[in-house]
């Protein structure tokens, strides 16, 4: 859907970036890219560089940048199109703890369909979109980084750097306090979960899992409203 998207938009100047948030590297996130064959660069991001620069802390996640090289918008839920979690028929023969997911995920704001005529209206109208924000209101928008937000970031990439070194077990008690210490950053949490169970169920390494986590947060915070 973003590459029939950027088709659209390309004769408006409009280029799309997209990037892969993974640990594990190209190993893990390879595939996934080869299958979707795109037609746009698509980049790995195997230190979350995008959470340490731009404040990353959800996926998907769009960050508008214009012609100047200015972020025009900062990271925000960006879906290109209603997401099927959110209809889908969920089939009698799915397993108990995934049903509970999937009916949990109806929960969230994943209804990209404001966001893409958004993005469509500042690519028609550029800086007089009322989308775009000013730098004033930018900065206004941007959260400043707390403390315990750079003391996680500290222990994440030092887990970082364990997990790629082969010491797994030494790796957890770093991802458990950028956990934390920045409870609000979900890449964090579900980088860290996918590394020992691909479902996110709790275990014996992370007692909580996706669908405990989500439910105690409110699943109506997992994804804020974009565009406000």
């Amino acid at each position: 859907m973003w590459q029939e998207l950027r088709e659209e938009l390309s004769p408006g100047g409009f280029e799309l970036v997209t990037v892969a948030l993974e640990v594990r590297g190209w190993q893990e996130a390879g595939r996934w890219i080869e299958a979707a064959a795109p037609g746009h660069p698509s980049l790995l991001d195997d230190q979350h560089l995008l959470t340490r620069l731009y404040g990353v802390v959800n996926v998907p996640a769009g960050i508008w940048i214009d012609e100047g090289g200015r972020m025009v918008r900062p990271p925000e839920p960006a879906f290109p199109r209603r997401s099927p979690l959110l209809d889908a028929e969920i089939p009698e023969t799915v397993a108990p703890r995934l049903r509970e997911v999937l009916l949990e995920s109806r929960k969230l704001n994943a209804d990209g369909r404001p966001y893409v005529d958004a993005l469509r209206d500042w690519v028609r109208r550029g800086s007089e979109s009322s989308f775009a924000l000013s730098p004033e209101e930018l900065r206004g928008r941007l959260a400043q980084r707390s403390p315990d937000a750079c003391l996680a970031a500290a222990h994440f990439e030092l887990a970082q750097h364990l997990q790629r070194s082969g010491r797994s077990e030494a790796a957890v008690p770093h991802f458990k306090a950028a956990h934390r210490l920045a409870p609000e950053n979900w890449a964090y949490k579900r980088q860290a979960w996918s590394i020992v169970d691909r479902t996110q169920s709790p275990n014996d390494v992370y007692p909580t899992g996706w669908l405990e986590e989500v439910r105690a947060s409110g699943a109506e915070n997992y994804y804020p409203e974009p565009l406000r």
